[in-house]
């Protein structure tokens, strides 16, 4: 007897970051890559301000830490989580 079980989904977490420190694609790229490498993440997506402060949007199958992203940008450059609330 063969039994066939619906393949589980799990539910995606989508959160935004403001990032300052990016002004340009290259930027965007790294920035990306870093956070495209952890395992929880599925996609990155950056709304570019150059020389302001950027959306990141990170989806994935749970929330990263504050410590998690902050470390993805330092090692993708001289990139930082803002300190300003809008």
């Amino acid at each position: 007897m063969t039994l066939n079980f619906p393949e589980k989904r799990l539910a995606m977490i989508s959160t935004t970051y403001r990032v300052d420190g990016m002004t340009c694609g290259h930027c965007v790229a790294a920035v990306a890559a870093e956070l495209n490498a952890l395992d929880e993440v599925s996609s990155v997506t950056v709304d570019l301000v150059p020389s302001g402060t950027s959306a990141v949007t990170v989806t994935g199958s749970t929330p990263l830490t504050s410590a998690q992203v902050t470390a993805a940008l330092d090692e993708a450059g001289d990139y930082h989580l803002s300190k300003t609330s809008q």
